[in-house]
């Protein structure tokens, strides 16, 4: 039996073996991935290997930190099945042990080149350290930044002296060259001539003495800071010649028996910087392990353990979906020769639905958007709102947008000046908007505002996350209609208009830390996402009139 295969130890009689592998980037988890799941968490509560704290218990010590884990349910050479545990990054600071599948390659080990390289370039930061710390270096440092510091003043002071007298010289030939005689005149200019050359001689000599004295301090100075270029330069060509050996020995295994590593997927397939962390995520380390040791995948599923990070939302419990900056080019080779479930991103989301006309002139028109219909043509289906209309009505254009997986109410004109009229009202915010919600959890204040800044998950589109440094702000006032049985029916009344901003306002800790029902990237799927556009009202740009637009939800 392979060391790291996991037996079930329920019973799975009657779950059936799912035709294609997962689908990691957008998945239900198959009945055994969850089996395997529940035994792994099992696991993770009541084991004493290793301490980790995910900060789950108010009264554990040290920093907490949530951690991703996945399963692979796999088949081995005798048909039985069983499952891989993995993990996300380090675990209890070790990358391996030994429930769980080894990292794709362990560069913690002592002798191995890693390390190796590593305790030379820890022995360059300590030399750059402690040369920074000499005190005759300290002093010989300040010395020189005072001095010049007073070089450059004085020699400025000296420079508008010059400047001065030369000005002077000027002002005096233009007084006397209309009172004095040709001769003295000429007297005049020969004098001045030869103070503008005396000027400049002991305005250079000055200039030479403080360039004497800083030289003096540089030299001595120079000794340090030429040995600490040295240094910082070696351990620049020593860093990038490790970090390219750590990204060629991460390489990886597929179902057709083929290798690539990080440099030539990212690198040179991709021709993209390779993201920090990638290689030592859950997935691409269960995946490459089964293959290595002849094991069949069926089914894999990861989830979150532990407290969410303070920027983006993770559920203690929770499945999610592989990511996709580290994790989507390194799946896409390792999941060849694999049968896979269809990309449900690829498919329209809008077959068989129709689009409800609310109202509509000459001018503009109001529809009511079913959930699951695409606003705007996406990257892989075309059909949506805009194509829909403009396939009626060749020169309109929507005026805002909502979510795929949002209903409710958009707004449409049918010329430019229209547009550009309603587009105005939305920037002064004078459009009246009206959300109403089914989240998962039961808010207590009433009401309320939430205000967090919020920006893309570089790393994992389409999500968003809570960042205090480069986030736009975002606004939003809620009510709450009611609860009932762990549900809070609530209206949203959103002051700005950031992509997921009512989605993330609802799921992170920091707002109303209830997700959406139904909402597939913050909190956990449904029958689809309860959110609804319910009301809308704004100024008609022709006629003036302020119009008023409502449509009950379905939920």
């Amino acid at each position: 039996m392979v060391d790291r295969f996991i037996p079930f130890q329920q019973s799975i009689e009657g779950l059936e073996i799912p035709e294609e592998f997962t689908f990691p980037f957008y998945y239900q988890p198959h009945p055994l991935a969850i089996q395997a799941a529940m035994q792994l968490r099992e696991y993770i509560a009541d084991q004493s290997d290793w301490v980790h704290n995910f900060g789950l218990d108010p009264g554990e010590k040290g920093l907490a930190i949530g951690k991703m884990f996945g399963v692979l349910v796999v088949q081995n050479a005798d048909l039985e099945l069983g499952f891989l545990a993995g993990f996300s990054g380090k675990l209890a600071d070790s990358n391996d042990h030994r429930f769980f599948v080894p990292p794709v390659f362990d560069m913690l080990t002592e002798d191995g080149f890693f390390k190796t390289g590593e305790k030379v370039i820890n022995k360059i930061n300590r030399e750059i350290e402690d040369i920074e710390s000499d005190q005759r270096y300290i002093t010989l440092r300040n010395q020189w930044m005072e001095m010049s510091k007073q070089a450059q003043l004085e020699i400025e002071e000296r420079k508008e002296a010059v400047n001065e007298a030369r000005r002077q010289r000027k002002q005096k030939k233009k007084e006397l060259s209309a009172i004095l005689s040709a001769a003295e005149y000429d007297k005049l200019l020969a004098e001045q001539v030869d103070e503008s050359l005396r000027n400049k001689y002991f305005y250079n000599q000055f200039v030479k003495e403080w360039e004497g004295k800083l030289q003096s301090l540089k030299s001595n100075l120079e000794i340090y800071e030429i040995r600490l270029d040295q240094l910082k330069l070696e351990r620049k060509e020593r860093s990038n010649t490790l970090q390219q050996q750590l990204f060629d020995n991460y390489k990886f295994l597929n179902a057709n028996r083929e290798w690539k590593s990080l440099r030539e997927i990212f690198t040179l397939e991709l021709q993209i910087p390779i993201p920090a962390g990638s290689g030592e995520c859950a997935a691409p380390k269960l995946l490459h392990y089964a293959y290595l040791n002849g094991l069949k995948p069926i089914a894999m599923a990861e989830f979150w353990w532990g407290q969410s990070p303070k920027s983006e939302i993770r559920r203690h419990g929770e499945y999610y979906p592989a990511c996709r900056s580290k994790c989507e080019p390194i799946l896409g080779h390792m999941l060849q020769g694999l049968d896979v479930e269809e990309n449900p991103l690829l498919n329209n989301p809008a077959e068989g639905k129709e689009l409800e006309v609310i109202f509509e002139d000459d001018v503009l028109m109001v529809v009511n958007k079913p959930s699951e219909f695409l606003s705007v043509p996406g990257k892989n289906v075309s059909d949506s709102v805009q194509k829909r209309i403009v396939d009626l009505h060749s020169n309109a254009i929507l005026v805002h947008r909502l979510d795929q997986s949002t209903s409710g109410i958009i707004l449409i004109a049918k010329d430019k000046f229209t547009h550009q009229e309603l587009q105005s009202q939305f920037v002064k915010r004078t459009v009246e908007k009206r959300y109403v919600a089914l989240l998962d959890g039961e808010v207590k204040e009433k009401e309320g505002m939430i205000d967090l800044p919020i920006r893309v998950d570089l790393d994992n589109r389409p999500h968003q996350l809570v960042c205090y440094k480069y986030g736009k702000p975002s606004q939003t006032r809620y009510k709450v209609l009611g609860t009932s049985e762990g549900l809070t029916r609530i209206q949203f009344y959103p002051i700005t208009g950031r992509t997921h901003q009512l989605r993330m306002h609802a799921a992170h800790p920091s707002g109303l830390n209830a997700p959406i029902l139904g909402d597939d990237l913050y909190g956990k799927r449904s029958s689809r996402l309860h959110l609804h556009a319910e009301y809308l009202a704004f100024t008609h740009p022709k006629s003036k009139e302020r119009l008023h637009f409502e449509v009950k939800s379905d939920f």
